[in-house]
């Protein structure tokens, strides 16, 4: 077993956040034995396995200190990075983000980012709907919905794994929510730190030993009817028993099979909060692990990525921290295309980047900037989408969106979209069986732009 945890740190709001990566242990996090049973398609060719990964920056990331730079405005507003030119030109961005510069063609950037319930927490990155007036059993996260409808692609591998961790206050817990359709649909969680389902630790003596196995199922049987978290373990404890013992999900975890080249690209000694003490789990390493999961057959993968709450002293101030996060977030995000692209993986694997909300045009008193929920910035790769171009605008202050506002759910519906789900058409049923939509598709539609 692999273990490597990471130091507590605190948002604004008091939100706490321990990672706990474990490896081993037979760990099944929110994951249903019933998704065992499902099959994709029956067509005897082999398909192309179409996921996305989801990076969610938690905390809020600075559109105007990140992507959309403003050279004309006021000083406390501007603040002190300059824009570097692009590959692609007329697109400029942060001086300290020289890989996705040269990278741009394949990025695109959406300046006018909006929809934002200005909370702390991953849930509408994850879940595109707003917390207020949830349907019973609450929205399911995208994963779980593709988990729903696509089920495994293969019996050795979950479709749905969430890398965040999950707090008390549930901050990074909702990112992987399986909401009204079931944790049937939830995601295989391996940072999670505490709860969630498992059979326990389980030797390679007890594998072979049909009955200490099956008394070690008879206890995860018995937790599991008591949390009513799975339903049907008597059906499908043989294609449950498969993902356990199949190693696909352990060796697409298990960092020490990757070239030693590949994750020095990636970058290694990367502190997952730098400039917030003491180095824990390092960021780039959970990207490199979400390009082996999607290569292992995984179909979404979520992360948080660093801590992006830069309100000023005491919290840190925006522009110390950005010249730590900004360069690591860099290496890991040109690493993660440039792998993709080079494994021929470019094309089926869908990349998204946001946060929760942006930041407020005014550099406050202690240096830093407070949340703006008013606008705010994601960049998307891969997945076979056009890139190279920026999409909308702000005003010249980066208050408001002036041009063309793109909605969380606008990006949701293009995400279904590259997974081949017709967000006008695809429904899952709600406890009382109520059919609801994945997006408000009378008012949301893939982006135009990129497809």
């Amino acid at each position: 077993m692999l273990t490597v945890r990471g130091k507590t740190h605190q948002f604004c709001d008091g939100l706490s956040r321990r990672t706990v990566l474990k490896i081993g242990g037979l760990a099944m996090g929110g994951l249903s034995l019933s998704q065992l049973l499902q099959a994709e398609g029956a067509s005897n060719k082999p398909q192309r396995q179409k996921a996305v990964i989801m990076i969610f920056l938690a905390g809020g990331p600075p559109h105007q200190d990140m992507v959309d730079l403003k050279m004309d405005a006021p000083a406390e507003i501007r603040g002190e990075f300059k824009p570097i030119a692009t590959k692609v030109p007329g697109i400029q961005i942060c001086e300290h983000l020289p890989g996705l510069a040269a990278t741009m063609d394949r990025w695109t950037i959406i300046r006018s980012l909006v929809g934002s319930e200005g909370r702390h927490a991953a849930f509408q990155c994850n879940t595109g709907w707003p917390v207020q007036q949830q349907p019973p059993g609450g929205w399911p996260s995208f994963g779980s919905i593709v988990a729903k409808l696509k089920g495994p692609s293969n019996p050795g591998t979950p479709p749905f794994v969430n890398l965040s961790t999950k707090t008390k206050n549930g901050a990074w817990g909702d990112s992987g929510q399986a909401g009204f359709v079931g944790q049937a649909y939830g995601p295989f969680t391996p940072n999670k730190d505490g709860g969630g389902l498992s059979i326990g630790t389980v030797s390679t003596e007890q594998l072979a030993d049909r009955r200490a196995l099956g008394q070690q199922l008879d206890r995860f049987k018995r937790t599991a009817d008591a949390t009513g978290a799975i339903a049907g373990l008597d059906a499908y404890q043989q294609q449950a028993f498969s993902i356990l013992t199949s190693g696909q999900l352990a060796d697409a975890l298990d960092l020490s099979k990757e070239d030693p080249k590949v994750l020095d690209r990636y970058g290694r000694g990367s502190p997952e909060n730098a400039g917030y003490g003491d180095a824990g789990p390092l960021m780039n390493e959970y990207l490199l692990s979400a390009r082996r999961l999607v290569e292992a057959g995984v179909r979404v993968v979520t992360l948080a990525y660093g801590r992006w709450d830069w309100h000023g002293r005491p919290h840190g101030t925006t522009f110390d921290n950005s010249r730590d996060h900004f360069p690591q977030l860099d290496q890991g995000l040109t690493a993660l295309v440039d792998d993709l692209t080079e494994r021929g993986m470019i094309d089926d694997v869908s990349i998204v980047v946001w946060g929760e909300f942006g930041r407020t045009p005014r550099i406050n008193k202690n240096g830093g900037r407070d949340h703006w929920p008013n606008v705010g910035c994601a960049m998307l790769a891969g997945g076979g989408m056009k890139t190279g171009q920026v999409i909308g605008a702000t005003d010249r202050l980066g208050d408001h969106a002036s041009e063309r506002p793109v909605h969380f759910q606008d990006i949701f519906a293009t995400m279904y979209h590259r997974l081949g789900i017709d967000i006008n058409r695809a429904t899952v049923n709600d406890l009382s069986g109520r059919p609801r939509y994945l997006v408000d598709h009378t008012q949301y539609q893939p982006l135009r732009e990129v497809i």
